[in-house]
């Protein structure tokens, strides 16, 4: 039983020219997002906006699973339907966040590893009830002088694959997000050694933790040089360089790999996805699981204004398309 809704879960998420939309942002990072445009960050207007998102015209043309904050699965649209069910009369997926974000590691220089895992198992058997099909679980890793250690690569490496196993175990598919960060000034080979270590490592922790990989989401960064690097790749040298860690390091089990943008402009994140199709084919499908690439124009089109809201579903449908078509490699800009 739990082998077939997690079959189900993962076909409809592998569906080739379509990703994911990531609308799980605390609310302490949508503060953030809605102090750039100038609005306050009240419980309203979280539910207008997320509203606006999960109501977009033909959405479901490009997103296959929207990632949602634990807020979210109480919120309604303006017809009282809960948004999870909104997404769910569109033919699109729910996913609940379930990490409770970051916390210090012990013995390391303000290295991270995310928390969450005593209560994960009733909280997914609440979400699950709710809708949530899949869920995800991030855990970041820096790079500089004296990151990563093995000490936070092996602890982050753990919680995942933990988590990974609590979900499988209620019949939910689980993306396991590894994040190399984009902070600091090192170079694209410096990312793809510490994003293959990384990747070893959790996928090692996934075999003894006994992850099914047929029934996971993988969502690594792509393989990109610190932002305050002098000298930033093409396109293609992303591409390349992703391509060639993820070959070394998933193994084809994986059914879908779908990217995050850590940073990357709107136009960066849609280029680089693209240019990974020119390298042949993959055993994976290889697509998108983005938040503000997706959401930045969105967000600005929309200003927080009701007469706003058909512009800022627009933006939003356009990079969805974009991406849609780099996830198959015909993007054309």
């Amino acid at each position: 039983m739990l082998y077939d809704e997690l079959s189900s879960t993962i076909e409809a998420l592998k569906v080739p020219g379509k990703g994911i939309l990531a609308a799980d942002e605390s609310t302490s990072t949508i503060a953030k997002r809605f102090a750039s445009i100038g609005i306050e960050n009240s419980e309203k207007n979280r539910r207008d906006y997320r509203t606006l998102l999960c109501t977009t015209p033909r959405l479901e043309d490009y997103i296959c699973g929207v990632i949602l904050y634990e807020e979210t699965f109480g919120q309604k649209d303006d017809n009282g339907l809960p948004l999870p069910r909104v997404l769910a009369e569109k033919g699109i997926l729910s996913c609940i966040k379930v990490d409770k974000g970051l916390i210090d590691l012990p013995n390391t220089e303000g290295e991270k590893v995310s928390k969450g895992l005593d209560d994960l198992a009733e909280r997914l058997a609440h979400y699950k009830e709710l809708g949530a099909s899949f869920a995800k679980w991030r855990n970041v890793f820096n790079i500089n002088e004296s990151a990563p250690t093995m000490t936070a690569i092996k602890a982050g490496s753990e919680m995942l694959a933990r988590y990974a196993s609590s979900c499988q175990s209620h019949g939910i598919v689980p993306i396991v997000e590894p994040e190399v960060l984009m902070d600091g000034s090192h170079t694209i080979e410096d990312c793809a050694e510490i994003t293959e270590m990384v990747l070893h490592e959790v996928f090692h922790a996934l075999f003894i933790h006994q992850v099914a990989l047929e029934y996971i989401v993988l969502k690594p960064n792509m393989v990109i040089a610190g932002k305050d690097c002098p000298e930033q790749g093409s396109p293609e040298e992303v591409g390349e360089f992703t391509v060639s860690v993820l070959r070394n390091m998933v193994p084809a089990a994986v059914p879908t790999i779908n990217f995050l943008s850590g940073g990357q402009s709107p136009k960066e994140a849609v280029a680089n996805l693209n240019a990974m199709h020119a390298f042949g084919n993959q055993p994976w499908n290889l697509s998108f699981s983005y938040g503000r690439a997706l959401q930045e124009d969105c967000l600005k089109a929309w200003a927080g204004k009701a007469e706003n809201v058909q512009a800022a579903q627009e933006a939003l449908l356009k990079w969805a398309k974009s991406n849609s078509e780099a996830s198959q490699g015909i993007f054309k800009g």
